[in-house]
């Protein structure tokens, strides 16, 4: 409990830090753009447009709402995919500065997953104008959607700090994750319903697969207007979890040796 209460404080006093870290990659992310972070909000919806185009023979007359139903995969998935990508080199890629003063490590790894996570937070402002477009009838359930995106988050940190530490020592992680990245955004129905999958495989993706967990949930309280199933909120938080436990676990367990690699 003590080394608990220990690292959460140091957590707090580095507090600036990871404020400034968070700010210098949205800022570097948009850096030169005419735009700016309008891109945020038009990247999402130039994409959905173009895979509605695509996709919409195939699976619209499937799908109520096709394009909502899209966009929401789409944004959360692409969370995850950016903010664990990005603390993939967290670490590495700050081996300059680590080697010249002392600073908690798993800073780095923590201001890269929110600062994809503001990214998010900045693209659902593409949901809201699509939801105004697709005449989306909201609802009281929407106050839980800040729990579905605090679930994806720990996720998401527990898995960045997982492979950060993880890419220290094999360099060939990132490689490896961009394909696994690809096969996990194909096993999740981002564009295609989950009936689609043969039974054994769709049996699999709603008990493994943590991005059906946050997604559906998602989609339950938008376009079902219903809370999300009681299963998929424990099983999104118990996803959460182990992934923030084996990531820290590893971490903790690991920082000490990162010099001696980076």
């Amino acid at each position: 409990m003590n080394l608990f209460l220990k690292r959460l404080g140091g957590f707090y006093k580095y507090r600036f830090l990871m404020q400034q870290l968070v700010t210098k990659d949205i800022k570097l992310k948009y850096r030169r753009s005419f735009l700016g972070y309008l891109w945020s909000i038009l990247n999402p919806l130039m994409v959905m447009v173009i895979m509605v185009i695509v996709f919409s023979n195939m699976f619209r007359s499937d799908i109520v709402n096709f394009p909502v139903y899209l966009i929401i995969g789409q944004t959360l998935y692409n969370f995850m995919s950016e903010s664990t990508t990005q603390a993939i080199f967290s670490i590495i890629g700050n081996a300059s500065l680590l080697k010249k003063t002392y600073v908690p490590k798993y800073v780095f790894t923590v201001s890269k997953i929110t600062s994809s996570f503001v990214n998010m937070v900045f693209a659902l402002g593409a949901l809201v104008i699509v939801f105004v477009v697709c005449r989306v009838v909201s609802n009281v359930f929407y106050l839980f959607i800040p729990v579905i995106l605090l679930q994806e988050y720990l996720f998401c940190l527990g898995l960045g700090m997982l492979l950060a530490q993880g890419c220290v020592f094999f360099r060939d992680i990132q490689h490896i994750y961009n394909a696994v990245l690809t096969a996990w955004m194909y096993l999740t129905p981002l564009f295609y319903p989950i009936t689609l999958l043969p039974e054994a495989l769709r049996k699999l993706v709603m008990t493994l697969n943590p991005m059906y967990f946050y997604i559906t949930q998602f989609r339950q309280i938008v376009l079902e207007c219903r809370m999300p199933d009681p299963y998929l909120i424990l099983a999104g938080f118990v996803a959460a979890g182990v992934a923030l436990l084996v990531g820290v676990w590893a971490f903790l367990k690991t920082q000490d040796k990162f010099i001696l690699y980076i």
